[in-house]
């Protein structure tokens, strides 16, 4: 198949070695201390193959916008994507992207003492040093103005954005750009998609507040719709 070219990548600048896989769908960045393409390429296709077996006996579990219950005998993957359509009220391929990158990253933490594996916009981080995400938001001013910075050390992270004017993800909102941050890059990516759902315009920021405000797990939110913005939680932007 033909991949879309995701420019973003190469404004990207790190100390660490970067390499892409690519399964079918899944076209996955990957910075570590060592080219660990191999390694990375038979994780993926291992969690795409559990995954695509599961899907063909229970069809509701790729097609539902709403929660789905597994089996605990499920592969890790299923369970994970099902915890997180729960904890963050949407279907279970909402977290697909965060999921892989996710699981990716830990098997690549065997080899690597950092690792960040980005999917579509869905991030997985474990780092030894403060790094900077950068923010794609479309046709925002804030696009690819602003960074993230993530400088929780030594654990995992994960920062996931959703768009309903960018990409070929669902959304029932009007986000250019809805961007969580918490431990588990599937939660974020639920996150995001939950989040984004809600944006119809500019002045839902404070619904969003209130709800991010009683949402556990979720440990910062960053909204954009055109050159409007709401910055909730333990964010800490700068300019790039």
């Amino acid at each position: 198949m033909k991949y879309q070219k995701r420019f973003y990548r190469e404004v990207t600048g790190s100390d660490l070695v970067s390499f892409n896989v690519r399964v079918r769908e899944s076209d996955l960045c990957v910075l570590a201390h060592a080219g660990l393409g191999d390694i990375a390429r038979r994780e993926l296709m291992l969690q795409r193959r559990q995954l695509e077996a599961y899907i063909r006996g229970h069809q509701e579990f790729y097609l539902s916008f709403t929660p789905v219950a597994c089996e605990e005998s499920a592969p890790e993957i299923v369970r994970l994507m099902s915890e997180a359509s729960f904890v963050c009220d949407v279907g279970p391929m909402a977290a697909v992207a965060g999921a892989v990158a996710q699981l990716v990253g830990r098997r690549l933490l065997e080899y690597s003492p950092e690792i960040i594996v980005e999917n579509g916009g869905d991030i997985f981080l474990q780092i030894r040093k403060p790094r900077t995400v950068m923010i794609y938001a479309g046709e925002s001013p804030f696009s690819m103005k602003l960074g993230l910075r993530v400088d929780v050390l030594g654990t995992p992270v994960g920062v996931a954005t959703s768009s309903a004017t960018v990409g070929h993800s669902s959304s029932l909102g009007r986000a250019d750009g809805v961007t969580a941050v918490c431990s588990s890059a599937a939660f974020a990516d639920g996150f995001a998609t939950c989040f984004g759902n809600l944006v119809k315009q500019g002045g839902d920021f404070a619904v969003i507040e209130e709800k991010a405000r009683e949402t556990p797990g979720l440990d910062g939110l960053v909204v954009i719709i055109g050159s409007e913005m709401l910055a909730w939680g333990k964010v800490n932007l700068v300019k790039l």
